[in-house]
């Protein structure tokens, strides 16, 4: 192993705060850059080495991981660093008007991808180096409440215009129950499905949530009752389970929401999942920029280890032993790529990895691993509470259950929205008041940056996986961003291709290279400008996308082009800039 130091020591409070976490290997490399970053504000090459030192992992390794992550800095900074949401939802609600009063002020402000609180857009987060540190989130910002001091900042935390409303089932604790209490959630019907579980046994459950029709929520809609059996059925008796809760499509905002609102529904979920899988070890890989769902998840995961619903022998089923561990993102949009969770959880760069062999043959550590994200998972207390046959009657044949949508952009009630599939966009839009007065619906992006556009007449569009499939669009994870007739379509464009270009990882070619040359020809299509060579730019970024699409490893090189492709076939953009 290449272990090369540069001549560089770390201060004592680097020192102390790498040897808080105590011993450790390799896979302890992200918490100890969280670690020092928090404490200091950036990491010096005297902290890098120190770590590498501790966790025996080689500089350039480290420095590698490092640099890969956004919220991360290897340059000195001042301990207070202020983020502000540029992208999709919050460049449509005003961002610009918050960077223009930083500057007004003389507050040093850095440009952010999506921070998760799109309902709530704009939004800037704040961080502020310490023992311990500080996160401060402000959504709605405003010209006027930005400038003040962070310790002022107050967040609106409306985030469910549903709430309360009689039928609501994935969110029906949320804003009603007390989140972080045990028995408030126990007295709302809480592990009634663990204990459901115990009952039918782990091929029971997996029957259960196969026979309930359970597709994945996180944007590949793969059978849930498959990936679990599969996993079930390997030889190897060390399993894994990973919750991915690293929610950095632009637009989304549900699985935040859902751990903010409901945490031991998680807990709850994964736990069941690993009984029928058998895991003993469970990973929640959070988004970094979550300061309060990590807060609600650390307290409800420490009281279900205190009274027994996690750790050893769980509600005195004797070899039934799990537990669950939370690992922070730090701002890498590809780490909601399932292989690429395991990478950064396993202390390496977080790329993804080239399948086969599937997560469910040789995943994290190269065991079987099952990958659900948040809402995927907190179906599974519905389905063994209700059963299977109840949970089909939601929905439609095909696409059963409820389905959570992220609305935002230009809507008058943003938030969360629970329905069944097969309700309309145009129903969904509605329950969220339309656009703003005096204004019309342009376009509704659906499935986020790496979706599709769809045009006003066709909102009588059912939404359910096979009807966004055969209209030519995608469902994703959830996004229904609306634009009216005041958006600047060519713009947001250019802000999709620079988002891609920003979180391509670099490993394959045709990602790394074919998503710089999209922006370029975007800029200069929007611009006005022409290539010099006299050629054809939307020619150009059709055969540039179809090669990404074609050739990339992972979907974010593969999707990519998709929301750029439709703008231009369904909404006739970018036409007369040509």
């Amino acid at each position: 192993m290449d272990l090369r130091f540069l001549n560089a020591e770390p201060t004592a409070a680097e020192r102390h705060a790498v040897e808080a976490l105590g011993a450790g290997s390799r896979d302890q490399l992200l918490p100890a850059l969280h670690a020092v970053n928090d404490r200091i504000g950036w990491i010096s090459q005297g902290a890098l080495n120190h770590i590498c030192r501790r966790l025996n992992v080689p500089p350039a390794e480290a420095y590698g991981v490092a640099s890969f992550y956004a919220l991360f800095s290897l340059k000195e900074r001042p301990p207070r660093v202020i983020h502000v949401c540029t992208d999709l939802a919050c460049r449509v609600n005003g961002a610009e008007a918050v960077t223009e009063a930083f500057d007004a002020a003389g507050i040093a402000w850095h440009r952010s991808p999506c921070l998760g609180v799109c309902e709530r857009a704009p939004a800037a987060l704040a961080f502020e180096a310490g023992d311990p540190a500080e996160l401060r989130l402000l959504a709605p910002a405003t010209r006027e409440n930005a400038v003040r001091e962070p310790a002022e900042w107050v967040e609106d935390s409306v985030s469910v215009p549903q709430q309360g409303e009689s039928g609501l089932r994935l969110l029906r604790r949320v804003g009603v129950v007390d989140p972080g209490s045990l028995d408030a959630y126990r007295a709302a019907g809480g592990y009634a499905a663990l204990r459901n579980a115990l009952l039918l046994g782990p091929a029971g459950v997996i029957r259960e949530v196969t026979d309930s029709g359970l597709m994945g929520r996180g944007g590949a809609a793969f059978p849930t009752g498959r990936k679990w059996d599969a996993a079930a059925r390997q030889p190897e008796r060390t399993r894994y389970l990973v919750c991915n809760a690293d929610e950095s499509e632009p637009g989304t905002f549900k699985d935040r929401v859902l751990i903010e609102g409901d945490p031991f529904a998680l807990v709850e979920a994964m736990t069941i999942a690993a009984f029928a899988i058998g895991a003993q070890k469970g990973y929640v890989y959070l988004r970094g920029e979550y300061p309060r769902a990590l807060e609600m998840l650390r307290d409800a995961i420490d009281m279900a280890r205190e009274r027994g619903f996690l750790g050893e022998n769980i509600l005195g089923r004797q070899g039934f032993s799990f537990d669950i561990e939370i690992r922070r993102g730090a701002g890498a949009y590809i780490c909601g790529e399932e292989t690429a969770i395991f990478n950064s959880i396993e202390g390496f760069r977080g790329e993804p990895r080239s399948k086969p062999p599937f997560p469910v043959e040789k995943g994290l550590f190269g065991k079987p691993t099952v990958v659900n994200n948040v809402e995927t998972l907190v179906n599974i207390p519905l389905i063994l509470t209700e059963g299977c046959e109840a949970y089909r009657r939601i929905g439609t044949e095909r696409s059963t259950g409820p389905k959570l949508f992220c609305l935002s952009g230009n809507v008058r009630r943003p938030g969360v929205y629970e329905v069944p599939f097969g309700t309309t966009l145009a129903e969904l839009l509605e329950l969220a008041g339309g656009v703003p007065e005096g204004r019309e619906l342009r376009a509704v992006l659906l499935g986020g940056a790496a979706g599709g556009f769809v045009r006003p007449d066709e909102t009588t569009l059912p939404l359910t996986m096979e009807d966004a499939r055969a209209a030519g669009t995608t469902l994703g994870s959830g996004v229904v961003l609306a634009l009216d007739d005041q958006a600047d379509i060519g713009g947001f464009l250019v802000r999709i291709a620079a988002f891609f270009r920003d979180e391509s990882c670099g490993q394959c070619v045709p990602c790394r290279i074919g998503t710089v040359r999209q922006e370029e020809a975007l800029h200069r299509i929007v611009g006005g400008r022409r290539l010099s060579t006299g050629g054809d730019d939307l020619a150009l970024l059709r055969e540039v996308g179809q090669v990404m699409r074609d050739s990339s490893i992972c979907g974010l090189g593969q999707t990519a082009w998709n929301a750029i492709e439709s703008a231009i076939d369904r909404l006739g953009a970018l036409e007369e800039r040509s």
